[in-house]
């Protein structure tokens, strides 16, 4: 019996510090905008659905910039070899 009672005392203390800490001020502020253990609030849903469209656009803008690079590449590879010009003849 008393060493439950010098367990209850211990954990008073160590649990004001675990809830005084970054970790039980994190936990405070998600329990507050209603994140339990349940599913995500619609904003979090609606950020995910922001977040996937972005990734769409920016995949389709990735393969839009390969393309372009593709072509220049191909431009720039095919150019004949410059021609030089004929050496001038100085002979004043």
């Amino acid at each position: 019996m008393l060493w439950i009672v010098v367990l209850v005392v211990l954990m008073i203390p160590l649990t004001a510090i675990v809830l005084d800490s970054r970790l039980g001020q994190a936990l405070a502020s998600r329990l507050e905008r209603g994140e339990g253990a349940g599913g995500a609030p619609e904003i979090t849903q609606e950020r995910i659905a922001f977040l996937e469209t972005e990734v769409e656009r920016l995949g389709s803008e990735l393969l839009r910039l390969e393309e372009e690079s593709r072509f220049m590449q191909d431009l720039l590879g095919d150019r004949p070899e410059r021609l030089q010009l004929p050496e001038s003849d100085d002979s004043e």
